[in-house]
């Protein structure tokens, strides 16, 4: 399952998902788009099937978990990627703002992922991929809400990889650095350029780095990792 999947770095990871082998349930609020990635996914040879999903609403994640759970009989790899950003000033950030940014990026994906818990401890495997950012690890001006938000997806991250590590349940997280996605293209061209001065391989990402990423962490091949933050932003983080 990968919230946010209609566009961006959410559709990446569901194609590429699907590309190793995953059922993919996708889900978000655009159900136009949702289509369109399940045709695309389809079209390859891969299978996956659209949900709605207001990952600010308690009542639909836990309606989404369930339908999801019900369509394909189990849950074993969570991506949680939905996000939004209100950027802004401390001084003048509203309380909606920074209340709107905190209960979207985490305190959704700790709900989906107590959503889709049980059948993970029922089937004793299970994957959970949290997408959290550069800024959740160097902070970032004009961006407390949103930096508060993708630094405590790594504590949780951490908390929960603890926790579920003895039912074979692995949790990590990915953060992206400078990545052209449909969140960044609202950058001019002073902005990128400031951007990229940061990133010594001297390019921006794609969503396609950060969906290799998650589906390695998905994978077997990656059962021995857990509570790890995965940096992938061209070397503009080395923590």
């Amino acid at each position: 399952m990968v919230t946010g999947a209609s566009q961006g770095i959410g559709r990446a990871c569901a194609i590429e998902l699907a590309k190793a082998g995953a059922q993919v349930a996708l889900a978000a609020r655009n159900a136009a788009k949702l289509a369109e990635v399940a045709a695309e996914i389809a079209s390859a040879g891969g299978t996956a099937a659209p949900f709605a999903l207001d990952i600010s609403s308690e009542e639909s994640i836990k309606e989404c978990a369930k339908a999801v759970v019900a369509h394909f009989g189990k849950m074993e790899i969570l991506v949680n990627n939905a996000g939004i950003t209100r950027d802004g000033l401390s001084m003048r950030m509203k309380r909606s703002d920074w209340d709107d940014v905190l209960t979207t990026n985490l305190t959704g994906a700790f709900l989906m992922t107590q959503a889709v818990m049980s059948p993970m401890l029922k089937a004793r495997w299970g994957r959970v991929v949290n997408i959290t950012s550069v800024v959740g690890e160097t902070g970032q001006a004009g961006q407390a809400n949103y930096a508060a938000s993708k630094a405590g997806l790594i504590g949780l991250t951490k908390s929960l990889a603890r926790e579920l590590a003895s039912r074979s349940i692995t949790v990590n997280a990915v953060a992206p650095g400078y990545i052209e996605t449909p969140m960044t293209a609202v950058l001019d061209d002073k902005q990128r350029e400031a951007m990229l001065t940061q990133v010594p391989l001297a390019r921006p990402g794609t969503d396609a780095d950060i969906a290799h990423a998650v589906t390695f962490l998905a994978s077997e091949e990656a059962s021995y990792i857990t509570g790890h933050v995965l940096d992938v932003n061209g070397g503009m983080y080395m923590g």
